[in-house]
């Protein structure tokens, strides 16, 4: 049997590497850049990092249609609630909004979100929506199909109380491992911190990622 074509009628990967990381003032967020369709890379320089209010971001992992779909639609939502409110909404309400949806039509999507932000009530948050639309608050949460490989590190180097840079390398450090060893992760590692100022984006290049063991 001839394979060599196979790969022409695979379904569309899914392939993604997120993280998101609180911290005492606010919270990180990274993910890779890599869009893959089938065996052909259609983006090597994606943004996963997606703003849905000026301080709530989500990370996204699935299908790309699908999360920017659900993005859209939660940043609506907001600006309209913050309109109502006259003040920012609260991370969580987001993450409500989130989970709501991605239960709602859990038959339709393929979408695993990380929410993630600060405001004035809880500080920095984190909330993990994995397919299926369960949400659960977490200290430090990965996700995509890079996450498998690096569980291990994670557990055994995430320490609490870390502060913003110790937070931005650990999220660098875990990124460049999952790329490392998931086919459908690579490019970049784009990274964004979410403190009561603002957003700071920063992007670490293929070639300045940290270097481990290969074998």
């Amino acid at each position: 049997m001839d394979c060599s074509t196979d790969w022409l009628n695979a379904p569309e990967s899914t392939g993604t590497s997120i993280m998101a990381v609180e911290f005492n003032g606010g919270v990180v967020i990274g993910a890779d850049s890599r869009s893959t369709t089938g065996a052909y890379i259609a983006n090597r320089v994606s943004d996963k990092l997606t703003k849905v209010t000026d301080q709530i971001y989500c990370c996204r992992s699935g299908s790309a249609a699908d999360t920017q779909a659900i993005a859209d639609v939660v940043a609506y939502h907001l600006n309209f609630h913050a309109m109502e409110l006259g003040e920012p909404p609260l991370v969580e309400t987001g993450a409500a909004v989130f989970r709501e949806l991605c239960y709602n039509y859990r038959d339709s999507l393929v979408a695993g979100i990380l929410v993630a932000g600060w405001d004035r009530k809880k500080g920095g948050q984190v909330y993990s929506i994995p397919i299926g639309g369960m949400c659960v608050r977490q200290a430090v949460s990965i996700g995509g199909s890079g996450s498998s490989y690096v569980y291990g590190y994670v557990d055994a180097n995430f320490k609490p109380g870390m502060d913003k840079e110790e937070c931005v390398s650990f999220v660098i450090k875990t990124l460049s491992l999952a790329m490392a060893r998931d086919g459908s992760s690579g490019g970049v590692v784009r990274v964004g911190i979410i403190t009561p100022e603002g957003v700071e984006r920063r992007v670490v290049l293929g070639t300045e990622l940290p270097k481990f063991y290969e074998g």
